[in-house]
């Protein structure tokens, strides 16, 4: 079932939650703040992207369904949304306006976080492609596995950025957490049945 469902369903479906808020900000039905507030919305959905992304491998090996083939459309849609987010803080919050951005970056330190997770998003999508995985080889592999600080990074950046105390941001951290636990626990049972 799954083979015959395209990848690019992904990237359809995908931006529709962007679309959505956009047609909402332009007809002003965004609150008070419909940029910050637009900003935000897509910040949260490149943390559920990044969760899906995280969820691939955990739901192949538990369920023996293999969503391996999605998993690159999943981490590319991350990145769109991060660099969306970024975006609409570079021109439409701030006005690309440098001495503004660089006063924001000393009094708000979960920008820093942001924009490092969001760095290093870049590297991870510019190397999503088969080109890359056959010429960094094992180092690939190495190099992807920042997504689990990327998302740490991401899901702090959220608890720094919100003003008030929603579950939203206590939900991600707590998958967050779960996934990487995870990770670690499958790291050290490989390890152990290598060396045995």
């Amino acid at each position: 079932m799954l083979a015959k469902i395209s990848p690019w369903w992904i990237y359809g479906i995908g931006f529709i939650p962007a679309a959505w808020y956009f047609y909402h900000g332009a007809i002003n039905d965004l609150g008070a703040n419909p940029i910050q507030t637009f900003e935000h919305l897509l910040g949260e959905w490149a943390l559920r992207f990044m969760i899906a992304t995280l969820l691939v491998t955990p739901l192949r090996d538990l369920t023996r369904v293999n969503f391996i083939r999605f998993r690159r459309a999943l981490g590319l849609m991350t990145f769109y949304y991060v660099l969306m987010h970024f975006l609409t803080y570079f021109i439409l919050d701030r006005g690309m306006n440098l001495p503004v951005i660089f006063v924001d970056i000393l009094k708000r330190p979960y920008i820093i976080l942001g924009m490092t997770a969001f760095v290093g998003l870049i590297a991870l999508a510019a190397t999503s492609n088969t080109w890359s995985i056959r010429t960094l080889g094992r180092g690939w592999g190495r190099l992807h596995k920042l997504v689990y600080l990327i998302a740490t990074l991401g899901v702090v950046h959220f608890f720094m950025a919100v003003k008030s105390w929603p579950p939203r941001p206590f939900v991600y951290a707590t998958i967050i957490g779960v996934l990487l636990g995870y990770r670690l626990v499958k790291l050290l049972l490989d390890q152990r049945r290598a060396a045995a």
